[in-house]
């Protein structure tokens, strides 16, 4: 592909925050950083793998511009992304994971036109996660927290919104039966499920909306996020 940097063996990893970003940053070897349309891509390695990381920033456009740019310029196997989230199920806390089985995105609605709440055109309902690394990625998230933490394999749904709110928290956990939200997740998937990439999106919950959770995250984002990160060395030493 015209433009595209040649790399062998790449993971694709993209974080929204500066937190996330620098919790996986502990963890990468012999980075060299790439700069394409003012995006800081960093090249290094983790573990045995190759990865290319990068922050997109926060909300669905920039983590589909930054998906697309990723897939076009580097030769990734697959991506993956990593964060926070805010809990629906009342079942999840603070530290405990959801590794997205699939995504959906809670604030897109064409329903004048006879379609589900979260229907997009050519994709569907939901974006499906590749089966083969969400259950790689099970296995080390139990094998790391499951003492500790719940480990959930389930739905993120995804919207533009920091949600804050009560009631749409349960609108949204009572329409997609969504284990946690938050804003780029299926942004990802539906640029990778788009270009025919392989990709999981998996989450770490900072805070649960309770109209004040806007201070849980702040407080916890940093453990959540690694989390993330623990769970990311692990995957990658194989």
């Amino acid at each position: 592909m015209k433009g595209m940097i040649v790399v062998m063996s790449k993971v694709g990893i993209i974080v929204a925050m500066e937190e996330e970003l620098e919790q996986i940053l502990n963890i990468t070897n012999d980075i060299e950083e790439k700069e394409i349309s003012g995006l800081n891509f960093k090249l290094g390695k983790i573990e045995k793998k190759n990865v290319v990381l990068v922050k997109c920033g926060v909300g669905k456009v920039n983590a589909a511009r930054v998906t697309q740019i990723l897939i076009d310029k580097f030769n990734v196997q697959y991506v993956i992304n990593v964060g926070s989230a805010g809990a629906l199920n009342p079942l999840l806390n603070i530290g405990d994971i959801v590794i997205g089985e699939k995504l959906v995105q809670h604030d897109f609605d064409i329903t004048a036109f006879d379609h589900d709440k979260g229907y997009i055109t050519g994709v569907g309902d939901y974006i499906y996660s590749d089966n083969t690394l969400v259950e790689k990625f099970k296995k080390i998230a139990n094998k790391l927290f499951e003492k500790e933490y719940k480990i959930k394999s389930g739905i993120i749904a995804t919207g533009d919104i920091f949600c804050t709110d009560i009631e749409i928290k349960n609108k949204i956990y009572s329409k997609f039966d969504a284990d946690c939200v938050e804003m780029e997740g299926a942004a990802v998937a539906q640029v990778c499920y788009l270009d025919e990439l392989p990709f999981i999106v998996i989450r770490s919950i900072s805070d649960s909306p309770n109209g004040k959770n806007e201070i849980d995250f702040d407080k916890f984002v940093d453990f959540a996020s690694k989390r993330c990160a623990l769970i990311l060395k692990e995957f990658l030493k194989n």
